[in-house]
């Protein structure tokens, strides 16, 4: 299954230089696999005639596939009411009213609780408007602030001999970097710029991610000498969920619940599977870490950082430092899939969004909201800026 690539529109939704921009995503494994809806919903494979008509497709996809409509506050009906005149009236190819209309489109759409949620045009006249209601949502937040990249912060607290390194060849045009090594000489740590990790090491293309993650494996199976484990997932857009299990997997020999999924089995808003439980699979080699483990997040840890994050929280000994996350918890696949979550109108947009609904394992729904740390530290960009990381040193405050 190809990844889900959204780094280019979260680039332009912050004017993010290339080399920042985001892979966010979010794959979907049987782990956290539901049911396919009873009742289909063929989606059209010709291109709107009108603006009606593309009107009408967008709203009744959304009305079907959305499958956060439980707890979501948007009255869809209400949507339709205001906006089918709007769009009835506008013209199909003429630029102004395409231009109109992206803008009814990020109107109709700016209060939906889903993160994951975005709308990318393939109209060429559209083609630079690309919707993120969550980052929209965001900059109207009296604490928003840019992305701010912890790596070379991190290396600073490291003690000599750790190891960085970075893969640019398993998934071309995306560079991972990870970095591992121990604080003080008792503290275990590692941190990754994103989630493709599994990939990297089982890659047949030597790359620098693999030693990383070798070392720390290896001192993760043996920690004699060690006290404690810090993981940095801050300022991390996501990835490839084969790594839940890659990663956390390599804490537990049991498989570890820490929550519940479920999607939609049918056409209504409220048509839903029965909860079923999400759970990470242990891995070859793995041991029960009984280590204490603290995670750094910020506002800037999305996708897969957040599902990682809560999947390790799981385990009694973790706690979570930092700030409360992105928001975006429901993973994405193909509509054919599971007959809801992203879809296309052919020739004018598409639309990703959540194929499956996630619950925490407290029975909590994050979703838009974000997981709150259990130590809440304000970011300090003046702080950081001079070498000093007070998220990193309350962790190491509470290392016994």
């Amino acid at each position: 299954m190809d990844l889900f690539n959204r780094r280019d529109l979260v680039a332009a939704a912050f004017n993010i230089p290339p080399m920042k921009r985001f892979l966010f995503l979010l794959l979907l494994p049987p782990l956290l696999a539901g049911c396919k809806k009873d009742i289909s919903n063929p989606v059209s494979d010709q291109p709107p005639t009108t603006f009606g008509q593309a009107f009408d497709e967008f709203w009744n996809q959304v009305n079907v596939n959305y499958v956060y409509w439980d707890i979501d506050t948007t009255d869809w009906n209400a949507v339709y009411q205001q906006y089918k005149p709007l769009f009835s009236s506008l013209r199909l190819g003429d630029t102004a009213d395409l231009r109109r209309s992206a803008g009814y489109f990020r109107q109709m759409t700016d209060g939906l609780t889903d993160h994951h949620f975005s709308i990318t045009f393939t109209d060429g006249v559209l083609r630079d408007s690309s919707i993120i209601p969550a980052y929209d949502q965001y900059r109207l937040d009296p604490a928003f602030r840019n992305p701010y990249s912890y790596l070379g912060s991190d290396v600073g607290y490291l003690d000599s001999g750790y190891l960085t390194g970075l893969d640019n060849t398993t998934d071309p045009g995306n560079t991972l970097e990870a970095a591992t090594g121990t604080i003080n000489g008792k503290i275990l740590f590692f941190t990754c710029t994103r989630f493709n990790l599994s990939a990297s090491w089982q890659s047949s293309t030597l790359n620098g991610v693999q030693p990383v993650l070798q070392y720390f494996f290896q001192r993760l199976q043996s920690p004699s000498g060690l006290t404690a484990i810090l993981l940095d997932f801050r300022d991390n857009p996501g990835g490839d969920v084969n790594d839940l299990n890659f990663l956390a997997g390599q804490f537990t020999t049991q498989p570890l619940h820490f929550g519940y999924t479920r999607n939609k089995s049918g056409n209504g808003q409220l048509d839903y599977t029965p909860w079923i439980n999400a759970n990470v699979s242990p891995q070859a080699g793995a041991q029960d870490v009984t280590l204490p483990i603290y995670i750094l997040v910020d506002k800037y840890s999305q996708s897969m950082a957040e599902i990682m994050t809560m999947a390790l929280r799981a385990l009694p000994q973790c706690k979570v430092i930092g700030e409360t996350t992105f928001g975006a918890t429901g993973p994405f696949a193909a509509n054919a899939l599971y007959d809801d979550g992203p879809f296309d109108i052919p020739g004018f947009l598409s639309v990703t969004t959540s194929s499956v609904e996630f619950k925490y394992i407290n029975g909590k729904i994050y979703e838009g909201k974000g997981f709150p740390p259990d130590y809440p530290v304000a970011f300090n960009l003046q702080s950081l800026d001079s070498g000093i990381d007070p998220q990193l040193n309350k962790a190491l405050s509470l290392v016994q």
